[in-house]
């Protein structure tokens, strides 16, 4: 069934709302360049424990961030989510290989989800006396995440992965969409009460 023009324009208004929204969020709360930490958020690894794509991309994004001198610490973020596979340790164990020190990483292996990842980094921060990040996902997360630091008094900035080479055009737009729906969510209605979000 083909739209009327007025349909089309009401889809074309709603769109522009949509992302005209997500791409309002802010992407950090500081001017920092240097921070005591990355937080590298996780993914589930595949089966046999090597890091899928999106995952992949996130670690490797954190390595060169670390030698670059952004942070001298890097927080590997999640838990055993869709499998038993702990995300954290999985992370771990690829950015060694790619030449982070294993004193440099800090293994947060309890989180389930977003929320936790920061949650629990930020425990694992104030353990350490840390008081900034840098957190480093998928560009199409990263709004979502802001949304979840703004909860918090540290200073943090996001900081984008790449995509990886085995997705495509309509996987990117995907992503995007469906991180923009939530988010517009999110800023109208806020997060439900959850113990792992202060203020929520």
């Amino acid at each position: 069934m083909r739209l009327a023009g007025a349909q089309v324009l009401q889809v074309v208004v709603a769109a522009g709302m949509l992302y005209a929204n997500y791409l309002a969020i802010p992407a950090s709360n500081t001017k920092l360049t240097h921070f005591d930490t990355l937080i590298v958020l996780g993914q589930p690894p595949k089966p046999d424990g090597t890091l899928a794509p999106e995952l992949r991309e996130r670690v490797l994004e954190g390595v060169r961030e670390y030698k670059a001198g952004v942070a001298a610490h890097v927080i590997m973020t999640g838990g055993p989510t869709h499998n038993n596979l702990v995300e954290a340790h999985a992370m771990k164990v690829f950015a060694e290989a790619q030449g982070v020190p294993a004193e440099a990483i800090v293994e947060e292996g309890q989180a389930l989800d977003t929320i936790q990842n920061i949650y629990f980094s930020e425990k694992l921060m104030e353990e350490r006396g840390w008081k900034s990040a840098e957190v480093v996902s998928s560009p199409s997360h990263l709004p979502r995440t802001a949304l979840i630091l703004q909860h918090y008094d540290f200073a943090w900035r996001t900081h984008a992965s790449r995509w990886p080479v085995e997705f495509s055009a309509a996987d990117v737009a995907t992503h995007f969409r469906g991180e923009a729906k939530g988010c517009w969510t999110l800023t109208h209605t806020g997060f439900k009460k959850n113990k792992w979000l202060p203020g929520s």
